[in-house]
């Protein structure tokens, strides 16, 4: 080999070695080539919670009823309360509408960014009254393929007290008749429907409005069409035909046999007033739903801390 020839080989064998030295210590800061490590503070169960009707609002964010069910829960989940208006009854009008969508908007916005930020994380939607209607409809989303996450991403959904609950939904408890205030979600909860549990106690007209009563049916459904929800559209023409069907049939009776001095509207009024001044949607802290005298905020509670143990 010749001087020139192997002045030229040490050059190049000296720039080679600086290039792997320079890769060895860039490889000894980052570590071996891999997908971007999740930041440290991603929990490993995201739970986004919606409190009720005037538990909290957008000037004033509060916890409600829910704060016990995500009181105490391991160090691995993160809980989110959703600020929203929180006003009106579910048949209550445009309010109501807007309020919920709102929720809606708010929750989903929450699932984003952190599945965009925490690529392993698992989320739990839970919701109250108000909130679980807002809660239901994102899952709905989600497990019918239309939401911001993969079904798969979703651990768990807690309804208590939910104005869409369906006689097909997982109910802990108790049975009670009829269906919630705003009618069914069509097609339910898709491929999360065995990961939905629902809360409702006897004579709570969020939840549970007889098949017959077709003055708390008709009233639900009005205010679920002020939402101006597209997704929603198959869920209110199947709640609008539903409530048809009975009304030409053996519900008509109930609104066709109201005496002349007291028509189904005013029994109606009526009733939505008894059931305000029972309290009974105020007592799901206290409702027992299951043999062992666990109470429903308690039962959501130890499912969401069971949830948290399991691997994905």
């Amino acid at each position: 080999m010749s001087f020139r020839a192997l002045r030229t080989f040490r050059v190049a064998g000296g720039a080679l070695a600086a290039v792997v030295a320079a890769a060895t210590g860039i490889l000894a800061v980052t570590g071996a080539p891999s997908g971007q490590a999740a930041p440290a503070d991603c929990p490993g169960l995201s739970v986004i919670a919606v409190p009720g009707t005037w538990e909290t609002s957008v000037e004033n964010p509060k916890q409600g009823m829910l704060s016990q069910v995500t009181r105490g829960l391991p160090s691995t989940v993160h809980t989110d309360y959703v600020s929203y208006p929180a006003t009106a009854f579910p048949w209550d009008g445009e309010v109501y509408g807007s309020s919920k969508r709102d929720a809606v908007n708010a929750a989903r916005a929450l699932v984003a960014g952190t599945a965009a930020r925490c690529a392993a994380t698992r989320f739990a939607l839970i919701g109250y009254s108000q909130g679980a209607d807002a809660a239901g409809d994102l899952a709905a989303e989600i497990g019918t393929g239309l939401g911001v996450v993969p079904p798969d991403r979703v651990a768990a959904v807690g309804l208590i007290s939910d104005p869409r609950r369906s006689p097909t939904d997982a109910l802990i408890g108790p049975q009670v008749p009829g269906t919630g205030a705003g009618g069914a979600r069509a097609g339910g909860f898709g491929w999360l429907s065995p990961k939905v549990r629902t809360f409702c106690a006897a004579g709570d007209l969020y939840c549970s409005v007889p098949n017959d009563d077709l003055a708390g049916r008709s009233a639900g459904l009005l205010t679920q069409l002020t939402s101006q929800d597209p997704v929603q559209i198959p869920s209110y023409a199947m709640t609008l035909q539903s409530i048809l069907n009975e009304a030409l049939w053996q519900g008509g009776a109930a609104i066709l046999s109201a005496p002349a001095d007291d028509p189904a509207s005013e029994q109606w009024l009526r009733q939505v007033q008894d059931f305000l001044a029972s309290g009974v949607h105020q007592s799901y802290p206290h409702y027992v739903v299951d043999a062992d005298g666990t109470t429903a905020t308690i039962w959501l509670h130890n499912w969401l801390a069971d949830t948290a143990d399991q691997k994905p």
